[in-house]
């Protein structure tokens, strides 16, 4: 496995252990030779907590050490929140959560002109027949990354 392939697979794998990421298939990962390509990811929460955990912030470090030789665009953070509660306060915690993103991969030295913050609360935490959908204590984390030039 050449360098880059293997930091693909190790952001890949630090991302689907630690942060419980949309997987991504081998072939996506180990073909593409060169981790500078748009990425989405997702960092989870515990229940009421905008802090990030260690798996979380293990994460994060990953994904910033692999994009860090990258082109970046633009990272977009946005937090959410389950039905759980008022939705004011679903709403703070959900902005929360996007700044302690946020804040972490630019802390991790992740390059960016500019990180696009923002907060859904638990819009969208219900179905429309009032079922909860699972998987809300997130923030959903899509960079832009590509190859220098």
């Amino acid at each position: 496995m050449g360098m880059n392939n293997f930091g693909i697979a190790a952001l890949a794998g630090a991302l689907a252990l630690g942060a419980c990421a949309t997987p991504m298939r081998r072939d996506e990962i180990v073909t593409s030779g060169s981790p500078c390509m748009p990425v989405r990811f997702d960092i989870y929460f515990r229940e009421n907590e905008a802090r990030l955990t260690d798996a979380a912030g293990q994460a994060i470090n990953a994904a910033a050490g692999v994009l860090r030789t990258c082109e970046v665009r633009s990272v977009q953070v946005l937090g959410l929140a389950d039905a759980t509660g008022a939705s004011e306060a679903n709403l703070s915690l959900s902005q929360r959560r996007a700044r302690t993103v946020a804040e972490a991969l630019s802390a991790a030295g992740l390059p960016a002109p500019a990180f696009e913050v923002a907060a859904a609360g638990d819009a969208g935490a219900t179905t429309a027949g009032g079922a909860a959908e699972p998987l809300r204590r997130r923030t959903e984390v899509v960079v832009d990354a590509r190859p220098r030039r």
